[in-house]
């Protein structure tokens, strides 16, 4: 008798036949179409839980955007510029004299891509340590529990009991700013460029353009930010963009909000871009590149969605449920291609989500708890509400703040930019939101993340011993400040 596993159906069995019934193909408990955070992250869940498990990557890389285009190099490029601009403006300061720093492009290119293959390289070692089977193809379904896998040299196809679609996302064109990967480019063009651009104008004042945009400031490009909205980054709380632009503004980044882009052109190396500004008045910006960072949308292409029955809503985006299911139960979708924000870590959440459900366990997200982050010098970072969404709600709440130019630490370093602000329930204290811009705040937001997930309330981390001198301290005294407005150090 043929002996099932536990993920094993008599339909999967039986499906690994062609029309001919004459070869028998691979069949998996998980198959995952796309290698990026979340997809990678599900596949090593899915083989630690035991489930015979395969991932699917059209290129030849694994890491998705996040690690080949997006996140990883981003930030490689982010450290290269800002020890760029320490060399030039702040190491006279420290006692370090050096005599006319100069940046070498093609190195701090060659760097970044170096950080990248090890990263993906890396990724590559879990797969093989896991043993999850990778195929280098185009995913796309065959039926929905067969997927084809379109090759340079030739097809195979692979069934599945589960499978979860981790596709991500791209970027968005603008229908008068077609990408020609030139000098209209971007993120991804943005991250390899030959020289430093004269005059860059970025299309778009939300994290992507800001990070890239802070790149080049720092190594010289004049840059000009062009952003319909009254304010950068909206998505975070307004005290943050407002700190975020007084903070670029120092390296010479202008910004010119309130203005709607109505024609992007190129003629030759020169690229115009028109925009009405708040009074209705045409104004025109020219650069010898420009980046259109307006956001990303998801990336279905491709995937023949329909052979599966299933269908993307009018965001593109692929429906799913409270479990991430979609309208076949077997089929899941997870990151950028579903609802939510398009973060890496979200993304990782929703796949141990994913494959953790499939074993029968039972997860769970706190989507209000996946933290934020914009990469810049000073970072800004958030979790939670912000004070707009509780006004917004009607909800009384209190707040306290704390500027980090108070801290010894922050001083000593000369990071002295930047606040961090916590918000609290008025009447139980509870932590709501926690929203920090300064020195390594990327990292210091955990602290919030974890307070919060336990439900603490500001005075819990008041109470809380902080090492003294660090930038957490800064923590403390926002949630002293909140708690009883009795912050130690102002």
């Amino acid at each position: 008798m043929l002996q099932l596993s536990s993920f094993q159906t008599p339909f999967a069995i039986f499906a690994g036949y062609n029309n001919r019934n004459s070869f028998l193909m691979t069949e998996y408990d998980v198959a995952i179409i796309g290698s990026g955070p979340g997809g990678y992250v599900a596949a090593i869940r899915s083989a630690q839980l035991g489930m015979k498990t395969a991932i699917i990557e059209k290129y030849p890389s694994l890491g998705g955007t996040c690690l080949n285009v997006g996140c990883i190099p981003s930030k490689a490029l982010l450290d290269s510029s800002e020890h760029y601009h320490n060399a030039v403006k702040n190491f006279a300061e420290h006692g370090i004299e050096i005599e006319n720093p100069r940046v070498n492009i093609k190195q701090m290119i060659e760097r970044k891509t170096k950080v990248v293959k090890q990263t993906v390289d890396g990724v590559q070692y879990l797969m093989d340590k896991n043993k999850i089977d990778v195929y280098h193809g185009l995913g796309s379904f065959e039926d929905e529990h067969t997927i084809l896998i379109s090759k340079e040299d030739g097809e195979e196809k692979i069934t599945a009991k589960n499978i979860i679609i981790a596709t991500g996302s791209k970027p968005t064109e603008l229908p008068f700013a077609k990408f020609d990967k030139e000098r209209i480019i971007s993120s991804t063009e943005a991250l390899e460029l030959k020289e430093i651009p004269q005059k860059l104008i970025v299309i778009g004042g939300g994290v992507i353009g800001l990070e890239l945009g802070s790149v080049y400031a720092r190594i010289g490009s004049e840059v000009t930010v062009v952003e319909y909205l009254d304010k950068v980054i909206p998505s975070f709380d307004a005290d943050m963009g407002k700190e975020i632009t007084k903070s670029l503004k120092k390296i010479g980044i202008k910004f010119n909000l309130s203005h709607k882009v109505t024609e992007v052109s190129r003629k030759g190396n020169t690229v115009t871009v028109k925009a009405e500004n708040k009074k209705g008045e045409e104004v025109s910006f020219e650069g010898d590149y420009c980046l259109v960072s307006v956001g990303r949308k998801p990336y279905t292409e491709g995937l023949r969605l329909e052979n599966a029955g299933l269908r993307t809503n009018d965001k593109g985006q692929v429906e799913v449920n409270e479990k991430l299911q979609t309208e076949k139960s077997h089929i899941y979708a997870i990151g950028d291609v579903v609802r939510g924000a398009m973060l890496a870590h979200k993304a990782e959440e929703e796949g141990i989500f994913v494959t953790e459900f499939i074993a029968g366990e039972k997860p769970h997200i706190d989507y209000n708890l996946i933290p934020n982050v914009v990469y810049t010098w000073p970072e800004v970072a958030s979790v939670g509400q912000s004070e707009e969404q509780l006004k917004n709600e009607g909800r009384a709440y209190k707040t306290g703040k704390f500027y980090f130019r108070a801290l010894g630490r922050a001083r000593a370093s000369m990071d002295i930019e930047g606040l961090v602000k916590i918000i609290a329930d008025k009447e139980t204290d509870e932590i709501l939101g926690a929203h920090m811009i300064g020195p390594r705040t990327a990292d210091i937001i955990a602290e919030a993340v974890v307070a919060m997930e336990f439900r603490a309330s500001a005075e819990d981390i008041a109470r809380i011993s902080h090492a003294h001198p660090t930038y957490t301290e800064a923590v403390k005294e926002a949630a002293l400040a909140a708690t009883d407005n009795r912050p130690l150090h102002i």
